[in-house]
């Protein structure tokens, strides 16, 4: 039984930026960081246990994943949920990750993810879904055209907002936005444009586009922002995420559930850990296992949290 903070691994991205600075990671000098893994297990990837040394993967491989990640755990080689921060300093390409029925033929990875949004700056948006009366036969035309985003459905961003974004609907991050990413532990994406963006050696990133209009789900139309019923936020094959509060003062007791493992993040403010007494401030995350018993966090500021288990 434990509760674990873990080692993120920062990701160089050309459309990142230094934000993630603000939610406490430690970046490298001079880099444009766009992503820091949180919670990974990844060949090559692998979050590590802090005080122990211990990996997520290891673990997961061991003896004791039920005991761990607790009895929903599904039957997979690896932890099947990757949790990540993004800083889209510039915006994404438009792209799309490739749905479960094609995935194998494509030769990638189904990716089913949701976007919670901790910081936007003004005017801050995101692409996703397709406009209404866009089909197959316009968004190619629009390819040909070199105006393929207008294509995209675009939607203003505020904190505290989420999107579901199912495999197979066409998403661009747009510039300004600070995004905690919940998973499903895949690293497939096809890219159908990238804004003409060249690297620093002005060379352009790789596309997609056979692979991307295989994967696109063309009855996606201009889909909204989840709606949360009271704390749950999302439900959905691969994980569930519930977002809750907490008033300064306010004590909230999470009783144990031998059915999951919960990943805890402060996403805004901060909070108490009653038996060590460490304060987690608004970035933190930790890794909650299936055995531990009650855990007991109490408000220090006004503080929003979120959680991520097994459905």
């Amino acid at each position: 039984m434990a509760i674990w903070k873990l080692q993120p691994l920062m990701q160089e991205r050309i459309w990142g930026g230094r934000n993630l600075e603000k939610l406490g990671r430690l970046l490298p000098e001079g880099k444009k960081i766009g992503e820091s893994w949180e919670l990974v297990d990844r060949h090559g990837s692998q979050s590590v246990v802090e005080g122990t040394g211990e990996s997520i993967g290891s673990v997961w491989s061991g003896g004791s994943r039920e005991k761990i990640f607790g009895r929903r755990s599904p039957r997979a080689e690896q932890f099947p949920i990757l949790i990540k921060l993004l800083d889209a300093e510039e915006k994404l390409s438009l792209q799309v990750h490739p749905p479960a029925e094609r995935a194998n033929e494509l030769g990638g990875e189904p990716k089913t993810e949701m976007w919670f949004f901790l910081e936007t700056k003004p005017g801050a948006e995101i692409y996703v879904g397709l406009r209404k009366g866009v089909g197959r036969g316009e968004f190619e035309k629009a390819l040909g055209e070199g105006k393929v985003s207008d294509c995209f459905h675009r939607l203003r961003t505020e904190p505290g907002q989420a999107m579901f974004l199912p495999s197979g609907r066409v998403h661009a991050i747009g510039a300004g936005n600070v995004i905690l990413e919940i998973q499903q532990n895949s690293d497939t994406t096809y890219r159908v444009d990238d804004w003409g963006r060249k690297d620093e050696k002005g060379k352009s990133r790789e596309l997609h586009v056979r692979e991307a209009m295989a994967s696109i789900r063309w009855d996606d139309v201009e889909p909204t922002w989840i709606q949360p019923r009271g704390e749950r936020m999302l439900v959905c094959d691969f994980f569930q995420v519930k977002r809750w509060w907490l008033m300064p003062g306010e004590v909230r007791e999470l009783v144990p559930d031998a059915g999951t493992f919960r990943y805890l993040f402060v996403a805004d403010g901060r909070v108490r850990e009653e038996e060590s007494g460490e304060e987690w401030a608004k970035g933190s995350g930790r890794f909650v296992t299936a055995d531990h018993p009650s855990l007991i966090l109490q408000g220090v500021e006004e503080s929003t949290v979120v959680q991520v288990e097994f459905s």
